[in-house]
């Protein structure tokens, strides 16, 4: 398994600090090939995880600035990536607890090989359902998502393309990604296995989010 389990630490104290993208970037897009141990459980798909945080967002609202495509691609912190049950729960026991890391805090799992940017070919022409958790409830839900995602459980063929936990102030937000946004049905059925997978309360918000509609903001 190949892993940078201290850059997801680094990055947190280092954005705590005050320092900006560049420091946060390591300009790694692919960790190479992905390690297949003997007796290992193999995952259908690899996986690869990354870390971002929106960096001095404050500032940029205070100025009236946005925050670009090419400033979130320099945000992204590419961890670890994971093929194998074994490698996902040695990876995923160094992960930083969600009430540890700072607000504004992204962890996405994706396909290897899948950005986890609007942009991405296989994303541009997707969306993703998005889930609004409160504050407390977001670590046991983010852990069933992945098990869910990994376990090929949403039955959706190769729809889906990586799951993302957003830690913010009052609530943490939950989203999967899939890749056809005008497959009605197929949405459907995630959404269906979503709310059958992580048990959601009959109160929680759900929202469907074209990547097509995001980039026009």
């Amino acid at each position: 398994m190949s892993n940078k389990f201290d850059a997801l630490k680094q990055n947190t104290e280092s954005s705590d600090s005050g320092s900006g993208e560049d420091d946060m970037n390591n300009g790694l897009l692919d960790l190479g090939p992905v390690d297949y141990p003997p007796n290992e459980h193999r995952l259908q798909h690899a996986y690869c995880l990354w870390y971002s945080r929106r960096p001095n967002l404050s500032a940029r609202a205070a100025a009236g600035q946005g925050y670009s495509s090419q400033g979130y691609s320099q945000a992204l912190q590419l961890v670890g990536q994971v093929a194998t049950v074994e490698q996902w729960w040695a990876l995923y026991s160094h992960i930083i607890r969600l009430h540890d890391l700072p607000l504004h805090t992204d962890l996405h799992l994706f396909k290897k090989g899948i950005q986890p940017m609007w942009e991405d070919p296989a994303n541009s022409k997707g969306g993703k359902w998005v889930i609004r958790v409160r504050k407390g409830q977001a670590s046991r839900a983010w852990e069933n998502l992945c098990m869910a995602m990994l376990g090929e459980q949403f039955m959706a063929g190769n729809e889906i393309c990586g799951v993302v936990v957003s830690v913010r102030y009052q609530e943490d937000l939950l989203s999967i990604w899939n890749r056809t946004a005008s497959d009605q049905i197929t949405t459907a059925r995630i959404r269906d296995a979503l709310k059958r997978l992580l048990n959601l309360p009959l109160n929680t918000t759900m929202e469907y989010k074209t990547h097509n509609d995001s980039l026009k903001y």
